[in-house]
């Protein structure tokens, strides 16, 4: 090979190079994604759609190792101050639309489906953050209980934790029943198999507690929506028996809709320990 081929050789072989290494990232390459690239609180962000469902991808500047990240469910940018603190920590913000599913069985087809397009195609940690506000509580729990292993962490803000306690005293022709048609609806049940439902997350905790998944929850004690006592009061009281790891934090006052923290640093510090104590053999946490 004369000089000027080799040379061009060269160039071409470093060229293929550094494009397989920007494909497929690593620690300290955020790597691509496909779709619509724009900015979210100064951070690369992609929209883009898998198979039939809108998906998000949000990246950090500089990826931690393990690449971490936290799977956001539902209410993008409420309250997005701990999914900014975690951007600048070196986790990803990840989202994929759910609306309306109440975390029925499309909805989880539509998470594993994603879940194994970020684990398998961008090298992300097999055990993401989940966090769920309000009924977003529904897709984080049901998914985590088939997939336990599968979690570093879950993050609750006010989560809807079953339908049991909205129905429990309603009958037909109650007002209250129209917002609850929609949730009942995704779950194929009428009032009254709302009433026998069985696979509530409050019912099913015995995996995540089998697992020692870290638990956290930020609620409000006065809050009408999401009422504490019978959503997460309850399964604070559940979690703890069957030996599950869990710490809830709980503002005082208001009959609000409360979410999140001025200050994300508890949440935050909670699920940046949980990630790296996932990457231990669970008989040395």
């Amino acid at each position: 090979m004369n000089q000027s081929n080799h040379g061009l050789g060269v160039l071409v072989f470093l060229s293929l190079s550094l494009s397989a290494v920007s494909v497929r990232g690593g620690d300290d390459a955020p790597g691509t994604f496909p779709g619509v690239k724009s900015k979210w609180n100064e951070f690369d962000q992609y929209d883009f759609k898998l198979d039939d469902f809108d998906c998000r991808v949000v990246v950090p500047a500089q990826v931690a190792q393990g690449r971490p990240w936290i799977w956001r469910a539902r209410f993008w940018a409420h309250e997005p101050q701990t999914d900014i603190a975690l951007l600048k920590r070196g986790f990803h913000v990840v989202y994929c639309d759910v609306a309306n599913l109440w975390g029925n069985a499309e909805a989880l087809r539509r998470w594993d489906r994603f879940y194994e397009f970020l684990t398998g195609s961008h090298g992300f940690s097999r055990r993401p953050a989940l966090e769920g506000m309000s009924r977003g509580g529904l897709i984080i729990y049901h998914w985590a209980i088939e997939h336990p292993g599968q979690v570093s962490c879950i993050y609750g803000d006010a989560p809807a934790l079953g339908i049991r306690p909205y129905v429990r005293d309603l009958e037909e022709g109650n007002p209250k029943l129209v917002r609850l048609k929609a949730w009942m609806k995704a779950h194929d049940l009428t009032l009254q198999t709302a009433k026998e439902y069985t696979q509530d997350t409050l019912d099913r905790l015995a995996p995540l507690a089998k697992a020692k998944v870290p638990v956290i929850h930020v609620c409000g004690d006065a809050d009408e929506s999401v009422p504490f006592e019978e959503h997460t009061g309850e399964f604070a009281r559940r979690y703890r028996k069957l030996g599950g790891p869990i710490k809830v934090i709980v503002k005082k006052g208001g009959k609000h809709h409360p979410h999140s923290l001025k200050d994300p640093a508890p949440i935050v510090d909670f699920i940046v320990k949980s990630f790296a104590a996932s990457k231990r053999p669970r008989e040395e946490r």
